[in-house]
């Protein structure tokens, strides 16, 4: 819990109230594969993922996997379903081996949302999530595949070992085979370097001007 002590969400808290936070979690390790939660789920959990990925997927009629988004470290998971006190629409899976601070919500909400910092907190990253939103449409409307590429592996640079391609492309919402056309190019340019499943970026202002 220590490392979570100035997680933004609870920085401000007192060593009480840090203390009293600690009674109401537990630090769970997850497998690659695991279902944190499913579609329909209640959700009585405020979750922080602490390590690892986690990929948020609805299943279509044929039973194939929609991927919706992927949560990185320091991400807290779907907050909007429990402050509606929702069940979650869609369900959640580790892409990786993993690890989540997970909060008794109940008791968060009575015991943490009232305090002024905290809830103001927890509504920046609401409207984090919103901004995330607002940038998808905007990426999907106004770019082309190759500006939606450059600007995906620029603002996942840290990230992009962990994702698959396949994966990837379903998140710029392009067929795999469209998402390696547009590496090789990229590579070809001098702008990335494809080693095995990692890539490298060699020129970020390169990328960028493609999107900016």
């Amino acid at each position: 819990m220590d490392t979570l002590r100035n997680f933004y969400l609870f920085r401000h808290l007192s060593d009480e109230k840090f203390a009293r936070l600690e009674e109401i979690s537990k630090i769970v390790d997850y497998k690659k594969g695991a279902i944190l939660f499913f579609e329909g789920d209640e959700a009585k959990s405020l979750t922080v993922l602490i390590d690892g990925v986690l990929q948020v997927y609805k299943t279509d009629q044929k039973g194939n996997k929609v991927i919706l988004h992927h949560f990185f470290p320091m991400d807290v998971i779907a907050e909007i379903v429990n402050l509606e006190h929702m069940r979650y629409p869609a369900s959640a899976e580790f892409e990786t081996d993993g690890k989540a601070l997970v909060i008794d919500y109940e008791a968060f909400e009575k015991e943490f949302l009232k305090d002024p910092e905290v809830s103001f907190a927890f509504i920046k990253s609401l409207s984090k999530k919103i901004k995330y939103l607002e940038n998808v449409i905007a990426t999907n409307l106004m770019m082309n595949s190759t500006a939606r590429v450059a600007k995906f592996i620029c603002e996942h640079e840290k990230e992009m070992k962990k994702l698959k391609k396949s994966h990837i492309a379903a998140d710029l919402n392009m067929t795999p085979e469209t998402l390696s056309r547009i590496l090789k190019k990229l590579a070809t340019l001098g702008l990335i370097e494809k080693r095995k499943d990692e890539i490298l970026v060699l020129d970020r202002e390169g990328l960028e001007t493609f999107y900016l």
